[in-house]
């Protein structure tokens, strides 16, 4: 039953992603970046190409260090900015946020060690089919046309103290024990964005009227994602993406780009450019939590752009709670006016959602909630 609604929906499904090649593409960096000739398999529909020059989106600052040094007034002045911009299109930037720049700087200049490496050096933390976590470069074991112009590498953060090295042991096991630092240093990185999605977390349920502990607490003992993203040069960058257009199916979203620039949001009914900034993260709200809040905060359509002449980098930190913490707003934001729209569910299952049956996009939390339904019949 479960399969035949999956199969109804309009939307591009895993399954009608896989037709069999007569030669595995590979996406190999070093070589690609200097073809004039893109494989087609790149190259998206005329419609969904990158517009390179889009007019900026002017997103608000928030200055979290009244918040964090306990200031009330400044507390509530930023709830309310953030909830403004969480209404309208779930994007915001955050400064003075208390992140170490030299850890910020570390964590750009170790992506630059493992992502310059020969391409069968990578691929000892090559991603499983259907696991989150690993090496990819590009999408190419998953779909087999408007594939991102990309390389990625992820691994799982957990915030349970029995669990304190748990980024570092993943690189040493599989990249082995020379990558020891570079595993310190994504260490210590998650646990600053932890922290700080926490002190976000608590800024969100000030700005919905359901107190600072609320969402705080949910994601407490989180078990979140880290993702590195490489994008090489390209010679035709407007034939292709970096990141298709998507809303991200995790909770939060806290992304540092470095200064190449490339993130685009759709914001309306037009694309405009997140000019990067060293001393700010762009927050965004996912699909995980616009299901927390009923609906009432929007995770936004974005994507990524590419260059012909520099490699740009990003650090994204993917808020998740734990796999079996059920997803269901608070009754603070449930009442006649506002029924409940998304059915309860768990993190794991979205996350099985997106990586077996969907290709996140505009639309992953409907096309998810059908799903679900599906499957409870």
């Amino acid at each position: 039953m479960a399969i035949e609604c999956i199969t109804s929906m309009p939307q591009q499904l895993l399954n009608q992603e896989t037709k069999e090649q007569e030669k595995p593409l590979v996406f190999d960096a070093s070589v690609l970046k200097h073809q004039v000739n893109l494989p087609t398999q790149f190259i998206w529909p005329d419609e969904e190409q990158a517009c390179l020059n889009v007019p900026e989106l002017h997103v608000p600052f928030i200055d979290l260090g009244g918040f964090l040094s306990g200031d009330p007034v400044a507390a509530m002045e930023a709830s309310k900015v953030v909830g403004e911009a969480c209404k309208k299109h779930g994007f915001f930037l955050v400064v003075n946020h208390g992140i170490d720049e030299k850890l910020i700087s570390d964590a750009h200049a170790f992506m630059d060690d493992f992502f310059e490496l020969p391409l069968s050096q990578k691929q000892r933390a090559q991603r499983k089919t259907g696991e989150h976590c690993g090496y990819a470069s590009s999408f190419t074991g998953r779909f087999s046309s408007k594939l991102p112009w990309k390389e990625t590498l992820s691994f799982q953060f957990s915030a349970d103290e029995k669990s304190p090295n748990l980024v570092r042991d993943y690189l040493c096991n599989t990249m082995g024990n020379e990558f020891e630092e570079f595993g310190e240093v994504y260490q210590d990185y998650c646990k600053a964005m932890s922290n700080l999605s926490l002190g976000i977390m608590e800024i969100l349920g000030m700005s919905l009227g359901v107190g600072k502990a609320h969402f705080r607490e949910f994601f407490e003992e989180n078990s979140s994602i880290m993702r590195l993203n490489y994008y090489p040069t390209c010679q035709k960058p407007e034939l292709t993406l970096g990141t298709g257009p998507h809303c991200d199916p995790t909770s939060l979203t806290i992304l540092h780009q470095d200064q190449v620039g490339g993130l685009q949001v759709y914001v309306d009914d037009q694309w405009h450019s997140i000019s990067p900034h060293f001393n700010a993260f762009v927050v965004n709200i996912g699909d995980t939590f616009m299901a927390l809040s009923n609906g009432r905060y929007k995770s936004c359509l974005h994507r990524a752009v590419v260059n012909s002449e520099k490699t740009r980098k990003s650090l994204a930190f993917f808020l998740c709670p734990l796999s079996d913490k059920v997803v269901t707003p608070p009754c603070e934001l449930v009442d006649n006016y506002n029924p409940r729209i998304y059915p309860d569910f768990t993190w794991s299952m979205l996350l099985e959602f997106t990586q077996k049956h969907y290709r996140a996009d505009i639309k992953t939390l409907e096309a998810f909630a059908k799903w679900v339904q599906c499957k409870s019949t």
